[in-house]
């Protein structure tokens, strides 16, 4: 793992190098105003720097890649990159960050800032500095200067949380799609607003001077904090979630990984059905917590208990998704999910709890969330019987359809090619076991963009 990092990170810098040095070729003289005016957008990514905030998976973001960038647009030469490089050099010594991460973070911003101005120039786009006041108006922001401005700055985002994936994934052991999916939905509205923040700003800088664009920087900073309250209240959020699943988790081991299970399945029934993203979301949510409702100290005996549950018990574990409910309607940003969490045991006939619903007045969450709370109680192993493969899964499935399953999910379910994904090879794709009439009732448990 340390290997590979290593060589991607060594990769990183070399490619960082090789276009500073390019550029130095294309252009080795500046004047001593654009040095000037680059060293002070050095300065300003110096305060964003120290302002950073925390995103998803180990990473963190900051505005610097705004006057960043800006100095590519003022100063399309090198510059630019190398007080860049000096200033990510003098934050990451700051910071005292390891050195594998100091040298990432030095090399990736190097490297994305040499790729924008590189690209900035192949779309015929001109240091603002070179224009001259005087020649600076409004137009160059729509002209070719301010499209090639654009895409450069688009560019260098992209590549820039694409780097940062990819050395989350690498060091983390985990998938760098899923990395860049986590860390761009909280920041990808910031991303489509910052590149004509950038020319704005870098125009300001050439028009009126390094005075006014620090003067500009003020609310720019102001509008990162509202932003960065966000993100981290959303990651608090997401770290309650897990909180509170873990604490489930710890209150009944036998289960442990069942909330996370029954997620992962509500997830690739909500993809088969090609339900929208939020939607999608929103039911991933309710089944991460679809079963919270048991942390409830009064069930702590049943869920401990090994042998078959007596009628009151089994009365007693039907009140928690009402409980699960309950507890979840007191966080105000969790409460469009309520409803899958209660109904998450009703039937499609109308025999099921705590309301009876029936049909299609049993939301689509609950729905979905009841075939995957199914499935993964199916397919794990039980003290009562051994895990059940793929085919009998399906002929259960098969028999339930029209009474404890939605119909239409089970057809789109069963015809889908995600179908074999929700079963581990180690169930195989026979039967194992055999399904008697009902599934057998529960023994004490129930059925069914920097890197920081």
């Amino acid at each position: 793992m340390r290997t590979r990092t290593s060589l991607y990170v060594g990769a990183i810098a070399l490619a960082g190098i090789a276009s500073t040095v390019t550029l130095y070729s294309h252009r080795p003289t500046v004047s001593n105003d654009e040095v000037i005016a680059v060293l002070v957008l050095a300065g300003l990514a110096v305060s964003a720097e120290m302002l950073s905030f925390l995103l998803p998976r180990s990473a963190s973001g900051s505005l610097a890649f705004i006057p960043f960038f800006a100095a590519a647009i003022l100063v399309p030469a090198w510059p630019s990159v190398a007080a860049i490089a000096a200033e990510s050099l003098i934050v990451e010594a700051a910071s005292k960050r390891a050195r594998h991460k100091a040298a990432f973070n030095v090399a990736q911003r190097t490297f994305s800032l040499g790729a924008a101005i590189w690209v900035y120039l192949g779309l015929g786009g001109v240091g603002l500095s070179e224009l001259g006041r005087p020649s600076l108006s409004p137009v160059h922001l729509t002209g070719q200067v301010g499209i090639a401005a654009l895409l450069a700055c688009a560019v260098a985002l992209m590549l820039n949380n694409i780097l940062v994936s990819g050395v989350i994934g690498i060091t983390t052991g985990t998938s760098a799609w899923r990395v860049w999916k986590d860390n761009n939905r909280v920041t990808a509205g910031a991303d489509l607003l910052a590149a004509p923040l950038i020319l704005v700003f870098a125009w300001v800088d050439a028009r009126f001077g390094p005075v006014a664009a620090s003067a500009l920087w003020v609310p720019i900073l102001g509008l990162r904090q509202v932003h960065s309250t966000n993100i981290e209240l959303e990651q608090t959020n997401r770290e309650l979630f897990e909180l509170m699943v873990k604490s489930l988790e710890a209150r009944d081991p036998y289960t442990s990984g069942h909330s996370r299970r029954v997620q992962n399945y509500s997830l690739a029934i909500a993809r088969a059905l090609d339900l929208r993203q939020h939607e999608t979301e929103q039911i991933g949510r309710a089944a991460l917590l679809h079963d919270v409702g048991k942390i409830h100290e009064k069930y702590a005996a049943v869920l401990a208990k090994t042998e078959k549950l007596s009628a009151e018990e089994w009365a007693l574990i039907k009140e928690h998704p009402v409980d699960g409910a309950n507890l979840v309607a007191t966080m105000s940003k969790l409460r469009d999910i309520v409803p899958a969490i209660r109904h998450h045991h009703e039937k499609w006939d109308g025999t099921g709890y705590p309301d009876g619903l029936a049909g299609e007045l049993i939301p689509l969450a609950s729905r979905i969330i009841t075939f995957a709370d199914t499935i993964d109680a199916m397919i794990t192993e039980r003290p009562y019987r051994r895990p059940l493969g793929e085919d009998a899964v399906r002929a259960e499935i098969v028999r339930c359809r029209g009474t404890q399953f939605d119909p239409a999910i089970t057809d789109s379910l069963l015809s889908s090619s995600l179908w074999e994904s929700l079963f581990p090879p180690s169930t195989g794709r026979s039967e194992i076991g055999a399904i008697g009439g009902e599934l057998p009732k529960p023994r004490g448990r129930e059925t069914l963009r920097v890197v920081g």
